[in-house]
This record gives structure tokens, C-alpha cells and sequence, in this order.
């Protein structure tokens, strides 16, 4: 089993996040606009941002397995995003990047090299959801391969926002016929 090994594209380096990127780490998450379609409220302060890094990604990288990385540019090795997949079924992707490096397939390209380390790991499949007011995190899903299962509606937390939300499925085993519950 492997904790995040470091993976490498054409542009990126996918990382852990250590705490000397908690200055980076709070840049990402406390854009309004960037963590607009996630389940949590933007940072309001580097403190949080200390206590965020402790919670979401210290404590996995302490797993025997674990796919959490802050997504760096090559050039300069600084968290400019991330990308993660949970550890439970129905093993989740997620994602987000930093509101100046929008549209240029960045995510897409973190993926596809995330999707090359999963395989080679064996790894069996994983879902992605997106709110449908986000349709540009599903068109990163159709990019990488994934297809559309079903929508579905949700009261997200801590917000109380009713979502709805497309659910996409990537089968990296060859079962194709696999279908994902609503979790």
C-alpha cells in the first residue's frame, strides 16, 4: 500500500501538503469563489487553515493508504490546488484550484495523472459528483473518462444548501457493469 506517492505530469508535481504550505493551503481555501460548490465555508484565517491542513490531510497521511495531494506547478513546487480521493467506499474524487489558474486543464491534467497511479495500484474504481450550477467540474470529469450514472438531491452540511448534484462513475477494473448506490 502507498501514502500519497509523489506524482509527476507534463506541468505538475502532486504532492503531499507539509506545514511549511499552510501559507498556500489558505490561499486556496479561502477564495469565496473557489469553494463556492464545496460542502464547507472558505477560511477565514491562517489559524483555520493550521487546523484544516491537521484535519483533512495530516491525519490521512498517517493511513497505510491515502491519495491526497496539493497540486504544484513544476516551475516553482508551490500548491496552487488539490486533488484527493477518500479512502472509503464509494471512494470519491475531489478537487479545486486557485480562481488564476482556471481553464487551462490544469485539474485534468492532475487527474489523468492520478487515475495512472491508481491503476498502477491497482485501484478498483472511484465517483466524483458535481452541483449542477458547477458544469465545468463535470466537463473535467467527461474529459478524464468518467461517465454520467444519475443526479441527485441533497441537503449539503454545514451550509443547508439543497443540492443537486450528477454523480459520474470510472471503473478501472474492467467492471464495467459496477453500480454506485447513492451514498
Amino acid at each position: 500500500m502507498k501514502n500519497s506517492p509523489e506524482i509527476q505530469s507534463e506541468r505538475l508535481i502532486l504532492r503531499k501538503f507539509t506545514e511549511t504550505d499552510l501559507p498556500a493551503l489558505y490561499l486556496i481555501f479561502q477564495d469565496k469563489d473557489v469553494n463556492q460548490f464545496l460542502p464547507w465555508y472558505p477560511l477565514d484565517s491562517p489559524e483555520q487553515a493550521r487546523s484544516f491542513f491537521e484535519q483533512r490531510y495530516a491525519s490521512q497521511y498517517v493511513q497505510n493508504q491515502s491519495y491526497a495531494y496539493a497540486i504544484c506547478l513544476k516551475e516553482d513546487n508551490v500548491p496552487i490546488g488539490y486533488i484527493e480521493l477518500s479512502m472509503k467506499e464509494p471512494y470519491e474524487l475531489g478537487y479545486g484550484l486557485k480562481k488564476e489558474f482556471w481553464h487551462q486543464k490544469i485539474i485534468t491534467e492532475a487527474a489523468l495523472a492520478l487515475i495512472q497511479q491508481l491503476k498502477a495500484d491497482h485501484f478498483p474504481y472511484f465517483i466524483a459528483t458535481h452541483d449542477v450550477r458547477n458544469p465545468r467540474s463535470g466537463g473535467v470529469m467527461q474529459q478524464i473518462g468518467m461517465k454520467y450514472q444519475y443526479s441527485y438531491e441533497e441537503i449539503v452540511q454545514p451550509k443547508n444548501q439543497r443540492i443537486l448534484f450528477r454523480l459520474y462513475l470510472l471503473n478501472l477494473d474492467g467492471h464495467h457493469d459496477r453500480q454506485v448506490a447513492h451514498f
